[in-house]
């Protein structure tokens, strides 16, 4: 087939491009499910507790990845700034995925242990108390809403499918963990939760 056959033709020539995506795109993503660095945990890195779990889950809901990436690039300004790049194996527990570039604010791949539990809740309640310049939204609310854990095992149950799936030697919950997550965020408030999320992020490193 020509050159010329196919810049006068465009839908061939569409069609072509797609396969050449396709097949370049399977080349480069098929062998990282294949990966032990993309598919067990890295060294250190446990499941999430019941506690940090519902924290997890509020960290979504409030939409803190909008403007907090969780993901440090191997590049010297990021690395001096923030530590250690992150690697896949830290993130096996995740679903949805936390990684991306989008950083309003600063990454919290790391931030765990940065901080005192108090100066988080601080900052949570109003972020100008410690930190003058920042423009994060105040969260009062979750010093006020209290967790009930009615459906904390149902979560656990959900993600032991998720992480089954993709990594196959990773931790998953047990029934007697499962049991016990009502009892262990009972009572607890939402600030709590989500300090407790924030606390765990790249310990491991």
């Amino acid at each position: 087939m020509s050159h010329e056959v196919v810049e006068k033709n465009v839908g061939l020539m569409a069609i072509l491009i797609l396969l050449v995506i396709s097949v370049g795109g399977l080349v480069e993503i098929v062998p990282l499910f294949f990966l032990s660095e993309t598919t067990e945990p890295a060294e250190g890195v446990e499941k999430y507790s019941a506690l940090r779990l519902e924290g997890r889950d509020i960290y979504v809901r409030e939409g803190c990845y909008n403007c907090h990436s969780q993901m440090i690039r191997p590049f010297r300004a990021e690395t001096e700034r923030y530590g250690h790049f992150s690697v896949a194996g830290e993130s096996v527990y995740d679903h949805p995925f936390q990684w991306g570039s989008k950083r309003t604010g600063p990454d919290l791949a790391r931030v765990g242990g940065r901080y005192s539990d108090d100066w988080q809740f601080a900052h949570l309640y109003n972020p100008r108390d410690v930190v003058p310049e920042s423009n994060m939204p105040s969260y009062p609310w979750l010093f006020e809403n209290t967790l009930n854990g009615g459906d904390t095992a149902a979560k656990m149950a959900a993600l032991n499918i998720a992480v089954a799936a993709t990594c196959s030697k990773c931790d998953l919950y047990s029934d007697e963990e499962m049991a016990n997550a009502q009892a262990e965020v009972e009572g607890k408030t939402e600030a709590q939760a989500l300090v407790a999320y924030l606390q765990g992020l790249g310990t491991n490193l």
